[in-house]
């Protein structure tokens, strides 16, 4: 389940359909006499049609940006689940559960594994309103933002926002007080 890190992803790509009919045919058309065939393929598993968002319910920031994925209309369905709890466990046991709570890690309803840039993506990928931004941050010319902004709450989240309450499970309302959207 898990993807090499240095590979670039593009959600978008892995997370569309292939063709018009959802799928890559299950074998290459026959070759014409005198050649080799071609390797067969394997059959497209399909649309995702579910997410999970692992997030770090100690952070403020994290915990907040999970009320603003709540409050979208979504056109595939977040379950936003807390990295590290024992439902995270228990949904994908495989994972490396120390590292979801250090990068936000969303993974599909048909194995893949999305992290950090990829991630975010794919949860604005998810959302009506987002999903054609989502595209444009696949693109060489959006690519570069879509990592700046990662890397920008990253920090933020390192330097400027402290955890909730010491030995707190997890943070009861998103930063912002009573201001914050709805």
């Amino acid at each position: 389940m898990d993807r090499p890190r240095g590979r670039p992803v593009n959600p978008v790509a892995e997370a569309a359909p292939a063709g018009p009919a959802d799928q890559v045919p299950d074998a290459a058309p026959a070759a014409p006499p005198g050649q080799a065939p071609a390797p067969a393929r394997a059959p497209w598993p399909g649309p995702v049609r579910r997410l999970t968002v692992l997030y770090d319910a100690r952070c403020p920031l994290c915990v907040h940006l999970r009320g603003w994925l709540q409050r979208q209309r979504q056109l595939v369905p977040l379950d936003l689940v807390p990295a590290g709890s024992a439902e995270a466990r228990r949904r994908f046991p495989e994972l490396d559960h120390a590292a979801t709570l250090q990068e936000i890690t969303v993974v599909g309803d048909l194995g893949q594994v999305y992290r950090e840039t990829a991630a975010w993506i794919v949860c604005l990928w998810a959302l009506a309103g987002y999903r054609s931004r989502a595209h444009w941050l696949t693109t060489p010319a959006g690519r570069p933002f879509a990592r700046g902004t990662v890397l920008a709450a990253a920090r933020y989240r390192s330097m400027a926002v402290p955890p909730c309450a010491p030995g707190a499970r997890e943070c009861a309302a998103p930063p912002g007080g009573a201001w914050a959207p709805r």
